[in-house]
């Protein structure tokens, strides 16, 4: 029986890392973006994995809608991955509303509202499995990512209430927190800015594979007796 697995953001180099490994681990994929198309992913991955399924599913979570049109898509899951989402470094004083609201909207609105349609799916199956990307900044807050850091800190207290809520279904909810990871998402930063920053993490710089390694551990059945946590992945910039 196959398992299904839907990763929200699979257009962003974080969300690829996360499909190529849990790919290589047996899922198949929901493979969920919204202006950047993920057809040449699922190309690959069907070539690689022939007899599992990878299916495109496009959905705008700055909709209000965003979730719906992404959960109406989906026909079975035991695993939901938020790998989706924007930055905005900009002071609160500067931030409008239309942004605001936009980033509740991506970064919790309509995940959890994916998360709720979906997850009737999950009494299909004896172990379940939902997991956040969030960030260093959900945990300590960053100036000039105020509101960032507001709706990333909301994904980890959602992650500790679901994880009760889902325990007795067999579902395992739990976040990991990327420090530093070098993507697009961080091309704005001048190279001496950059090298400031690697100076003051103990292991360097991260990449995209380190966070799909951390999301792979925590559905690989390996990690089962663990729910509700967060999932430090930030080279020892924040203990």
């Amino acid at each position: 029986m196959k398992r299904f697995a839907v990763i929200m953001g699979a257009s962003g180099e974080i969300g690829e890392s996360i499909a190529e490994e849990l790919a290589q681990d047996g899922w198949s994929l929901y493979l969920h973006y919204n202006s950047t198309p993920v057809s040449q992913l699922a190309e690959r991955l069907e070539k690689k994995f022939a007899f599992q399924e990878f299916i495109p599913v496009q959905a705008d979570f700055a909709d209000d809608n965003g979730g719906e049109v992404l959960a109406s898509n989906i026909f079975d899951a035991s695993c939901i991955i938020v790998a989706s989402g924007h930055a905005l470094m900009k002071m609160l004083l500067d931030t409008d509303e239309q942004e605001m609201d936009e980033l509740w909207r991506v970064h919790v609105k309509n995940p959890v509202t994916a998360i709720k349609l979906i997850s009737p799916y999950f009494h299909r199956h004896p172990k379940n499995y939902v997991v956040f990307v969030s960030s260093v900044w959900g945990q300590t807050g960053a100036a000039m990512e105020t509101m960032y850091s507001s709706v990333k800190g909301a994904q980890l207290s959602f992650v500790k209430a679901y994880a009760k809520e889902m325990a007795p279904t067999g579902t395992r909810v739990n976040a990991v927190a990327p420090g530093f990871i070098q993507t697009k998402m961080n091309k704005e930063f001048l190279e001496e800015e950059l090298a400031a920053i690697e100076e003051d993490i103990p292991l360097g710089l991260g990449n995209p594979q380190d966070v799909a390694d951390a999301v792979a551990f925590l559905v690989s059945g390996k990690a089962d007796y663990i729910t509700g946590q967060t999932l430090n992945v930030n080279g020892g910039w924040h203990m």
